[in-house]
């Protein structure tokens, strides 16, 4: 179906909702090209390189670390027998649900001094002073990278067993054939076959990771992302801030250039999927090992955490903390169902644009909505001010102008900031999975319609849209569990006396109070255990 002059309105709302998401982005590194700011300059000549030193040190760091979590729990999911798989299989994914700086504070207070881990090694071994003994700093850049990556190793885990599970088997049976043993096959076929699914994965960890703002700031370790926040806030340098937003956004074009260029030799796989589920038989002791290896990861990354955070609430949970926790909770609520609402119906309609239109320029829609995916919250609510800001201005100046009254900061002042900041970062996860979904539906239904005599428009909803209900279903939630645990953007860019979840919890953290918000914590994690519960059952149900 070819929809060409017929629909130039629904070309016109693409490219509108397209240039719209990044115009706060363009604006943000316009005003940082001819920044003049003397704490700009101050901070470069001292403590800039240091922070970017942590930046590049901390991303490198987690993305080996996620490497070396996630791909060979990826091989042993998908290539062995390893006893309780299938339940393995979905616990792995289970971290991604679990805020990294919650982590953070619950394993700080567990292994620091006066934790009990190292109180019972005190008692254990007579020690008497730190002196006596070394144990592993966990408020170090070291600390913070094993914390992220315990988070985060989940894409890379995702996105590699995937891939090794769509491989052709046949590829496998000939290296064997030509000599190669088990292991050879794995480490030259296999694993090269699955290096862009792990160039992807690792991409957005990085990015994850460049993003992170809370833990590290929790660490004490000095990064961009604190940077930003402690120029703007710290020290009410607007234009500083933006510039060294700008830096950040560097670094982001860099992970996605280096990203792409990892792919680069990637041409040619079998797209016949591996049904017939061979998997290499382990011994005992293999089995012990790899069931020792997945269960860490399950247990370090979800259960003990989630374990610390029962027993906070159960310690020390009373009313008063369950009454503060319903004003908040319909303020996350609230901004993550419109949020996730507008962002899955901007993806809707530029998939549908995508999918019905032969244009050459179909495809740039798409692609330059997704791009806010790879920007930090920090970097997004700079941006957000920047655009908003001047034009508050304007609307009140308009206003006097017409002798209104004034209407004040209705943009960068209001919710409305928040919801557009989460709509510009999360719009490629709703792109992603509707695309994925109707790529799935065959093109003959998309002239059948036509034949029939039914219009674009009817056909779209009779036909398309119930076949993509589970895609909209899936991304309307990846969005709305993303915009849950948010806080960088929300930090920056909250009305006065306005509390969200994460804010609440990023509060009471850096108080050392983390206690009192135990249940709104526990909110959170079950609220980000949604989609992986709702996409297991979807795929038992296959």
């Amino acid at each position: 179906m070819n929809t060409g002059n017929k629909s130039t309105s629904w070309k016109l709302f693409s490219w509108f909702f397209a240039f719209a998401l990044m115009a706060p982005i363009v604006v943000m590194l316009f005003a940082s090209i001819n920044v003049s700011s003397d704490l700009f300059a101050h901070l470069w000549s001292t403590v800039l390189p240091e922070y970017i030193r942590n930046t590049l040190v901390l991303g490198i760091l987690v993305a080996l670390l996620s490497l070396c979590f996630g791909v060979p729990a990826a091989a042993i999911i998908s290539q062995t027998n390893i006893v309780m798989g299938k339940q393995l299989r979905w616990l792995l994914m289970l971290p991604l649900a679990m805020p990294a700086y919650l982590v953070a504070y619950l394993y700080t207070d567990l292994f620091d001094y006066a934790g009990p881990v190292q109180r019972v090694l005190r008692a254990w071994f007579d020690w008497h002073s730190p002196n006596d003994y070394y144990f592993f700093d966990i408020r170090t850049l070291g600390g913070a990278a094993i914390v992220i990556a315990f988070v985060l190793f989940p894409y890379v885990y995702m996105l590699t067993r995937t891939a090794l599970e769509q491989q052709d088997r046949n590829l496998l049976r000939a290296s064997r054939l030509l000599g190669c043993t088990e292991r050879q096959s794995f480490y030259q076929i296999a694993l090269p076959l699955a290096r862009p699914a792990i160039a992807v994965s690792l991409a957005l960890v990085t990015m994850e990771t460049l993003a992170d703002f809370a833990t590290v700031q929790y660490f004490a370790v000095n990064t961009l992302t604190t940077a930003i926040y402690d120029t703007w806030l710290g020290y009410g340098d607007f234009a500083a801030a933006n510039a060294l937003a700008s830096v950040l956004m560097l670094f982001i074009l860099f992970v996605v250039v280096a990203e792409q260029r990892a792919r680069a030799g990637q041409r040619h796989q079998s797209n016949r999927p591996n049904t017939e589920h061979q998997r290499k038989q382990l011994s005992l002791i293999q089995q012990i090992l790899a069931s020792i290896f997945c269960w860490f990861l399950v247990f370090a990354g979800f259960l003990l955490p989630i374990i610390l955070l029962l027993i906070m609430a159960i310690d020390y949970a009373d009313y008063q903390q369950f009454t503060a926790l319903i004003d908040t909770g319909k303020n996350s609520i609230e901004i993550a169902t419109y949020s996730a609402t507008i962002a899955t119906l901007i993806a809707l309609t530029l998939a549908l644009f995508q999918r019905l239109h032969q244009s050459r320029a179909r495809m740039i829609p798409v692609q330059i909505s997704g791009f806010g995916y790879a920007i930090p919250g920090t970097v997004l609510a700079m941006a957000m001010l920047a655009t908003f800001g001047p034009l508050d201005h304007v609307i009140n100046d308009v206003a006097k102008a017409f002798d209104f009254k004034a209407p004040g900061l209705i943009l960068s002042g209001t919710v409305f900031a928040i919801v557009f900041a989460f709509i510009v970062r999360f719009s490629a996860i709703a792109n992603g999975t509707i695309n994925a979904g109707i790529g799935q539906i065959p093109k003959s239904l998309d002239l059948a319609p036509a034949s029939l005599g039914v219009k674009t428009l009817p056909a779209l909803f009779r036909v398309h849209l119930p076949l993509l209900k589970s895609s909209i279903l899936v991304a309307w939630l990846l969005v709305f569990v993303e915009a849950m645990k948010e806080l960088p953007a929300v930090l920056l860019l909250r009305p006065f006396n306005f509390e969200t979840l994460s804010t609440q919890i990023y509060q009471l953290i850096s108080d050392e109070r983390l206690e009192q918000g135990a249940l709104g914590a526990i909110l959170i994690v079950l609220f980000g255990l949604l989609p992986i519960i709702f996409l297991n059952r979807q795929k038992d149900s296959k």
